[in-house]
């Protein structure tokens, strides 16, 4: 099954009229709800506009709008949506396809004389 993925949050930070700022998340799910293949995340990410890298110079990750001129498909381009998908799917093998084991008491030992 596909893993779907859906934007749940946005919330801007403006200065001056346009966003210099993204707080945004992003729901992942695989499997069917309900059933025991059904595995569900959120991912959430901070994005400044422009950030500084360590020599100091600016990196721009997005140019500054009005609120009201972004689309939903320019926030979720500014999920680092590659990342996620990989560190869901470790998750989900984790969590679904490949549980650990866990140790199953034997309540019925006799403790030898």
């Amino acid at each position: 099954m596909a893993i779907k993925k859906t934007l749940t949050g946005a919330v801007p930070s403006v200065l001056d009229g346009k966003v210099v700022f993204w707080n945004l998340t992003m729901k992942y799910e695989e499997g069917t709800e309900g059933e025991a293949d059904y595995y569900t995340n959120d991912k959430t990410v901070n994005i400044n506009a422009v950030d500084k890298d360590p020599d100091g110079k600016d990196i721009n990750n997005f140019t500054p709008k009005a609120e009201a001129d972004w689309t939903k498909k320019e926030l979720e381009d500014l999920c680092p949506t590659t990342k996620w998908d990989e560190i869901f799917a470790s998750q989900y093998d984790s969590v679904i396809t490949n549980p650990p084991k866990e140790p199953v008491p034997d309540n019925s030992y006799v403790i030898p004389s």
